[in-house]
């Protein structure tokens, strides 16, 4: 449980101090304020917009219970067919098991972050199933064997350069090729993996309750071609995308197109309800709903923080977060990085393992501003402290610490009882590493105020 904090901490520090990588990422997250700035001016009343997307999402966490069967009644209605998937695990047999009753051999996949959460494409390397990402950041990522940076842009860590060479190594094209020379291969490259694949895997942006359908946003088509030309259509989806209604998605869609990457509207919006039907020309023969709850009824069951379910994943507490700025998406280690993924980790994940998210942040309060449905999100990471602390779950030395530094706050006393070099003393013998090594350490006074005070204080009544 420690060193998973302890790495943490070590990536954290690798990244803060490599300018390069901190030049690309603000260049990007740069290019995105200016989009996103101009987006949100489209809205009439923008804060209504959010305050009633807040509300709509408490109404369906608060009635998960009423909303999850009425989806499923109207899916199955259609001829879809529904798994319910508590863990990690059993996601990845569910899906093995649909594969392999079709001999299916290659899969392709379009941007799903739940795909992630279930470290679906190493699962399925592992049982010799052959599974490509199909949107270009994840199949930039892929190439380089890493997990998605950001949330919306995978490869946002990478410059156009660095894409460039990756591509000149692994396929042959110039080293100097444009961005669109660079996504042209790659439409080279995919389009006969799209006809050819056995099975195509999406998530779901939205579940809508009353027409039993997904609902898939996206900006380069690889979506549609997945859930279209493949006999089987597999969707994953975390249980708490539940909207009621499919009027609904007219507040909902350019929320999530203005916050996640500034546009009024994403490029292509799909609704799927079902596999083809006989009066229809196109998609699969067979489709399934993975239902995950992967720890979501654990943050459900924390009354203060289950708002953290309202999240729509549109990225903009990450690009906003001075703390993501500088240390990345990958120091995180976990499938959703930034102030989101700091809420909602220790409760998916485990508390012992991952409180430590919680404290990445300064608590600025910009996460919460930006949030298009209103997710208090830095008062709930101080809620995720105060239950850390209440539990146990930090160790005993940092108890004792805080315990000794609580009281001797409270007791003049005590404070003063200690010379100010006795504690500088202190602060470097046992303080050095915690503050940082790039850090200079605070010099405390020699006198504390309060002496300094009474001092100025007699010699004035002396002078009077």
């Amino acid at each position: 449980m420690i060193k998973t904090a302890e790495e943490f901490l070590e990536k954290a520090d690798e990244k803060a101090f490599d300018l390069k990588h901190r030049k690309t990422i603000n260049y990007n997250i740069g290019k995105y304020d200016a989009a996103v700035a101009k987006g949100l001016e489209k809205f009439e009343d923008l804060e209504n917009s959010k305050k009633k997307a807040h509300v709509l999402k408490w109404r369906v966490v608060e009635n998960l219970d009423k909303f999850l069967p009425e989806f499923e009644s109207n899916f199955l209605r259609r001829g879809g067919k529904i798994i319910w998937a508590n863990d990690v695990e059993e996601a990845q047999q569910e899906i093995l098991k649909i594969i392999q009753k079709n001999n299916a051999k290659t899969v392709i996949k379009s941007k799903s972050m739940t795909t992630e959460e279930i470290h679906l494409n190493d699962f399925l390397e592992k049982n010799n199933v052959e599974s490509l990402e199909s949107d270009l950041g994840e199949f930039i990522v892929q190439l380089l064997g890493q997990p998605p940076y950001h949330i919306v842009t995978p490869a946002m860590h990478l410059s156009a350069i660095e894409i460039a060479q990756l591509f000149h190594e692994k396929f042959g094209t110039p080293a100097d090729a444009t961005p669109q020379q660079l996504t042209q291969k790659a439409r080279e490259l995919l389009r006969d993996k799209y006809l050819n694949a056995d099975v195509g895997i999406s998530g779901g942006n939205f579940l809508i309750a009353d027409t039993g359908s997904i609902a898939i946003t996206e900006n380069e088509g690889n979506a549609r071609l997945c859930t279209s030309f493949p006999k089987i259509h597999i969707a994953i989806v975390g249980i708490e995308k539940i909207i009621p209604s499919i009027a609904d998605l007219d507040l909902f869609w350019p929320l999530l197109a203005s916050h996640g990457t500034g546009q009024n509207l994403t490029v292509y919006n799909s609704i799927l309800t079902g596999p083809r039907q006989q009066n229809e020309t196109d998609g699969p023969e067979e489709m399934y709903v993975v239902l995950l709850d992967n720890g979501r009824t654990n943050l459900l069951a924390q009354k203060e923080q289950r708002q953290g379910l309202y999240c729509i994943r549109c990225g903009a507490c990450l690009n906003a977060c001075p703390i993501y700025k500088n240390i990345g998406g990958h120091s995180y280690n976990t499938t959703y990085s930034g102030p989101i993924g700091s809420l909602i980790t220790p409760h998916l994940k485990g508390m012992e393992e991952f409180k430590h998210l919680s404290y990445a942040s300064t608590l600025c309060g910009k996460c919460s501003e930006v949030c298009p449905v209103k997710i208090d999100i830095h008062k709930m990471l101080l809620l995720n402290r105060r239950d850390a602390t209440e539990s146990h779950q930090n160790s005993k030395v940092e108890e004792i610490g805080w315990n000794l530094f609580s009281k001797m706050m409270k007791n003049r006393k005590w404070m003063d009882f200690f010379s100010g070099s006795t504690k500088n003393f202190i602060l470097k013998t046992f303080f050095k590493k915690s503050f940082g090594k790039h850090r200079e350490l605070p010099k405390v006074a020699d006198k504390s105020f309060a002496k300094q005070w009474a001092e100025k204080s007699n010699k004035k009544d002396v002078i009077d």
